[in-house]
């Protein structure tokens, strides 16, 4: 990490600009402009999901500090994805923590929050610790591709998150499923195994169910509720 030396109005425009220059580059491309750019002021988020970032990441910038967001909920199968990605890519693994344990929440809000107000469990294990995080870097770099939900179609490539104060940078973000599977498997990059389990989307373990056939990819997320996107994109 770096003490920030831009400001907010300098790092708005820079992303403005470069959104504009790198529509069309290639993911890395886009990844080899923004480590130039911001040196040890950029890191890359990963839900452990995919590999594919952290794995781009490494090859553009070795030792690149890649974040995860260990709620406390995961399936053992996104922990053991973390586990070996530690283990293999030449990354800087920092797993960010929740200011309480499950168990100190439950004491104070009571068991299973992610039931009764799931947007709250969320702000407490996922946006606020990588919020805090965020502190000490320029940028960000994530996942998100535009085809994955109407909320994201409009993803830019490089943006200004205004809520983080942050360059946002979504190399993959014209990425498709296809994309995705395609680069994974010419370069044997680690999957989780739940993908092979009908779950397309996997967050935490209480909120994520498999998906039925002819089902949005999305669809096992907070299923039955309304709730679309844990805040960490909004």
């Amino acid at each position: 990490m770096i003490t920030v030396v831009r400001g907010r109005e300098e790092l708005r425009q820079l992303a403005v600009d470069a959104g504009r220059e790198l529509e069309n580059a290639n993911a890395e491309e886009i990844l080899g402009w923004a480590a130039r750019t911001f040196g040890a002021g950029l890191a890359v988020t990963a839900s452990m999901q995919d590999t594919v970032l952290a794995h781009l990441a490494a090859k553009v910038m070795p030792g690149i500090d890649v974040l995860f967001l260990d709620t406390g909920y995961h399936f053992v199968e996104t922990i053991g994805t973390a586990d070996a990605v530690e283990a293999v890519y030449e990354v800087n693994l920092r797993r960010l923590l929740p200011l309480q344990t499950v168990a100190e929440q439950d004491a104070e809000y009571g068991p299973k929050l992610h039931d009764r107000d799931p947007d709250l469990c969320c702000a407490l294990r996922k946006v606020a610790p990588l919020n805090a995080a965020l502190a000490g870097y320029e940028a960000w770099a994530t996942g998100v591709r535009r085809e994955e939900s109407p909320a994201r179609a409009d993803t830019p490539v490089v943006g200004f998150d205004e809520k983080k104060g942050r360059v946002k940078i979504a190399p993959l973000a014209r990425w498709t499923e296809d994309d995705v599977r395609r680069y994974a498997e010419i370069n044997g990059v680690l999957m989780n195994p739940l993908l092979q389990l009908n779950y397309p989307s996997i967050g935490c373990e209480p909120c994520t169910r498999a998906v039925q056939p002819g089902e949005d990819a999305r669809a096992g997320r907070w299923a039955g509720t309304t709730k679309t996107e844990c805040g960490l994109h909004k």
